[in-house]
């Protein structure tokens, strides 16, 4: 059984703003950047205990072939999807975000 999945607004641009990056770098890589982050998230709401803490209550699970995490809480009901972030990023930038 999957949970539902919502995505928190900043979450929701970066995917757009990294599947806009990779498009204008190769036609089709948006799109291939973004089936597989919608991959990655299929494993986390079938299985959101599956990936480890990063901080607090936050997990992180890593997106094939592209140097991106999603970033997420999860309780009973869904999966929060807080952010979809380049791993060479500072983490600060997401930290915030699952308060």
């Amino acid at each position: 059984m999957s949970l539902p999945v919502v995505f928190r607004p900043p979450a929701e641009a970066e995917l757009e703003e990294a599947q806009g990056w990779y498009e204008e770098r190769t036609r089709g890589l948006g799109q291939e950047f973004v089936t597989c982050v919608q991959a990655t998230i299929e494993v986390v709401s079938r299985n959101p205990e599956q990936f480890p803490r990063v901080d607090g209550e936050v997990r992180r699970a890593l997106v094939r072939r592209f140097p991106y995490a999603v970033l997420y809480l999860a309780d009973p009901e869904s999966v929060a999807i807080i952010a979809v972030f380049h791993t060479s990023r500072d983490p600060v930038g997401w930290q915030g975000r699952a308060r």
